[in-house]
């Protein structure tokens, strides 16, 4: 018997183990079953809708989002956006392959920048200016990109000429007004010759005679903006652009939706280019370090670091240091320089941003220096020149452009515009006098990408030739007669008004450029 039950004991064991294995070997098959099943099961159903969305046949489920819940650029619109994403899952493989790896911003090139905004605050800028297409064209589209929506152009020289002329006058919403005879007789009409505020800047050349221009030139674009049913109206040169740090978007139409009713004017403090190379020809591409502003600085690191930072210049800014300004449109609002704008009626309630800045693109090309000289025709002195520019660099960089051979000239612009001592760029960097802003450039080169300018200018290839042309200036010119009578035959209530004040405007004077506090202003 122990023999027999030694004998089955094995058997008996094997028959144990076996009942025990095939219950295990069963859950671990329908395990692996369900894995497989859960892993097949999504990929296929991202496949099947990568396949549709492919051909195009369903769109992306964030193009049904309400546009309230859309996060978009100023400019585009729910048609727009969702056409653009529809299209871009059309493309082909090699189109998508084939794409560049700098930045690129691909919903550019369905914004429709030529229709006519109802989003509020409307905007407008005016500007004087006799650039080329170069800088003029990115200049309009950026500040477009941003939120503003009508352009006032006072076009002299390159600017004016034909094939310029034709490519802006084809952008919606921007009116070129052209430097006529017609046009400077009714600017000598202009209430402003018969005040005082403006006074200390007549019959003076060069920088005197523009500030005066662009006086006048503002005076008028009030008109205009007003009768475009605008909300806010700046000035600015088109080596200038608007930098909306602070709203909650990057737009100005946002960051001026959020200002106070009460408020009146607002002045955005300007940064000032600093430029790291001397063979710069495009600076709204290539220049991405700025000086920040005074009033956005702690004034024991500004003055603290007033030396290092003006690197033997004569101000810590090259140009200016008092910003640029935003006005309503509203009743008697009349310029105050090209930086500030003033009432007839009462003293603005103004306010001065915290974040926000104007970033000032100023002698960033090594041929600004020839190209300010070649401007005026004033004498190479150091007592001549305080007749033609305001600021004190301005007339040194007069100076070397007119009695400096190209090298010497070219020596004296990098040690006094050039940024090149990477150790001291670094410090002032970590001091936040210095600072990178990216924005301009990023949004700059994608309008350049997605053709913007390029599409711009083929088109406008179509518009009437010069003949006719110069037959649309004369029509432009003309209707533009009732200006005179809305800027000088202005209500009876006004000139009351201006009567009234007549006293305060002896003492009120235009704000020129100024520069920055000096190290001696540290009291």
């Amino acid at each position: 018997m122990a023999g027999f039950n030694s004998s089955l004991r094995p058997a008996a064991s094997s028959s144990s183990s076996s009942s025990h294995s095939s219950p295990q070997s069963s859950s671990h098959v329908f395990n692996s079953k369900i894995l497989l099943l859960l892993t097949l099961l999504p990929l296929s159903l991202a496949v099947f809708a990568f396949v549709l969305q492919w051909r195009g046949e369903i769109d992306d489920p964030t193009t049904r989002w309400t546009p309230k819940d859309r996060l978009e650029f100023p400019g585009m619109d729910a048609s727009t956006s969702s056409q653009h994403v529809t299209r871009r899952f059309s493309s082909s493989c090699a189109e998508i392959l084939g794409q560049s790896r700098s930045v690129s911003f691909p919903y550019y090139r369905d914004w429709k920048f030529n229709h006519t905004s109802d989003l509020k605050p409307k905007i407008s800028i005016t500007t004087s200016t006799s650039a080329g297409l170069e800088q003029i064209l990115p200049w309009i589209f950026y500040h477009k990109v941003i939120g503003v929506s009508n352009f006032f152009l006072f076009v002299e020289g390159k600017a004016a000429s034909p094939g310029v002329s034709k490519v802006l006058e084809s952008i919606p919403e921007v009116k070129l007004i052209y430097r006529t005879r017609e046009l400077e007789e009714q600017q000598a009409k202009s209430r402003i010759w018969n005040e005082t505020w403006l006074s200390s800047f007549f019959y003076k050349p060069c920088n005197y005679e523009l500030f005066v221009k662009q006086s006048l030139n503002m005076e008028m674009a009030i008109v205009m903006a007003r009768e475009a049913d605008m909300d806010w109206i700046l000035h600015l040169d088109t080596d200038e652009l608007i930098h909306p740090a602070g709203a909650r978007e990057y737009s100005l139409r946002k960051l001026l939706s959020d200002v106070p009713k009460s408020v009146d004017m607002v002045v955005f403090p300007n940064y000032e280019s600093s430029v790291e190379r001397d063979d710069i020809k495009d600076p709204f591409s290539e220049v991405s370090m700025f000086k920040k502003n005074y009033d956005h600085l702690p004034k024991d690191t500004y003055f603290g670091n007033y030396k290092e930072s003006t690197r033997g210049n004569p101000n810590y800014f090259l140009t200016y240091g008092n910003g640029k300004s935003a006005a309503r449109v509203q009743h008697h609002l009349r310029p105050n320089g090209a930086h500030r704008w003033h009432n007839y009626m009462k003293t603005p309630n103004e306010i001065k941003l915290d974040e926000a800045a104007v970033l000032h693109y100023t002698y960033t090309k090594f041929s600004d220096l020839t190209s300010r000289r070649d401007r005026c025709g004033c004498k190479p002195t150091k007592d001549d020149v305080k007749r033609c520019f305001m600021l004190e660099f301005d007339r040194s960089a007069f100076i070397i452009a007119s009695t400096a051979t190209e090298e010497e000239m070219l020596s004296w612009y990098r040690e006094h515009v050039v940024w090149t001592d990477k150790a001291l760029n670094k410090k002032l960097m970590r001091k936040g006098i210095l600072t990178r802003i990216h924005a301009p450039m990023v949004i700059i080169q994608g309008l350049r990408e997605a053709g913007t300018f390029t599409s711009l200018i083929a088109s406008a290839q179509s518009i009437p030739s010069e003949a006719e042309l110069l037959s649309l200036v004369t029509n432009n010119n003309t209707s533009s007669k009732t200006l005179k009578e809305k800027t000088d035959g202005t209500k009876e209530a006004e000139l009351t008004g201006r009567k009234v004040l007549e006293a305060s405007d002896l003492v009120l004077s235009a704000v020129p450029p100024l520069p920055p506090p000096t190290i001696d202003d540290d009291i």
